[in-house]
């Protein structure tokens, strides 16, 4: 028998049938439709429309979110570098760092802005007053990661207290781009080192001043024992 065969058992039909003779399966299926592609297969495209039918509406919608993913990367980029640092910080061990020149704008005769740095606890910079300031500058630019004050005249205690103290100290940054960083740092009234985190990335100066003097009396002057700069290494 010549016909359409069934595209189910493949037994021929007569032309014209609908249905297989044998196995009632429908000789002319409907064709199927074609699968969405993946961009279709989410909100807000997942409805079927005619051919045409609100494309310029879908372009826009994907250009919205492709630019809002961009913008956020950009803003998130400055969190994710600084999760990054901090990280680098913790786990990495701190150095000494040692800085190239050492100038104040004011010195008390016989105590020099260079005792600061000189590794002994008895010698410190004498400040006639408050405001006064002391820069460091250093060699190359480094990752500044801890800052540490020995506040006072000694690291003894019995010393401690035989001249003034600054207990707010006005710090200015620069790094190699010549940005500025500024924060007040505050210390405790006490002998022995006094550890400040920092956290600063191509620092190449710092610089201090002294603020909120206590125990400065007649004949006394302001006095800082160390400060002393760590990098990550």
């Amino acid at each position: 028998m010549a016909g359409t065969p069934c595209p189910a058992c493949g037994t021929p039909n007569q032309p014209g049938r609908r249905f297989c003779r044998r196995c009632a399966a429908e000789l002319k299926p409907a064709a199927k439709p074609v699968p969405l592609p993946w961009w279709r297969t989410a909100w807000p495209f997942r409805r079927r429309v005619r051919a045409s039918s609100g494309q310029a509406w879908r372009f826009f919608v994907i250009l919205a979110v492709v630019l809002a993913r961009c913008a956020g990367g950009f803003l998130l980029l400055p969190a994710g570098r600084a999760l990054i640092e901090d990280t680098r910080d913790k786990v990495g061990k701190a150095k000494p760092v040692t800085p190239a020149n050492i100038t104040a704008s004011v010195e008390v005769a016989r105590h020099p802005a260079t005792n600061t740095t000189d590794g002994l606890s008895n010698r410190y910079w004498g400040a006639p007053a408050a405001g006064a300031t002391v820069t460091y500058t250093f060699r190359k630019p480094f990752r500044l990661v801890d800052l540490i004050i020995t506040n006072g005249a000694s690291a003894k205690p019995q010393d401690y207290a035989r001249q003034g103290r600054a207990l707010q100290l006005d710090m200015e940054v620069t790094t190699r781009d010549g940005g500025k960083r500024h924060k007040v740092l505050s210390l405790s009234d006490k002998p022995g080192p006094q550890t400040i985190p920092i956290q600063i990335s191509d620092v190449t100066a710092f610089r201090l001043a002294l603020r909120s003097p206590v125990g400065q009396t007649q004949g006394r002057h302001l006095a800082v024992g160390e400060v002393e700069f760590f990098q990550r290494s």
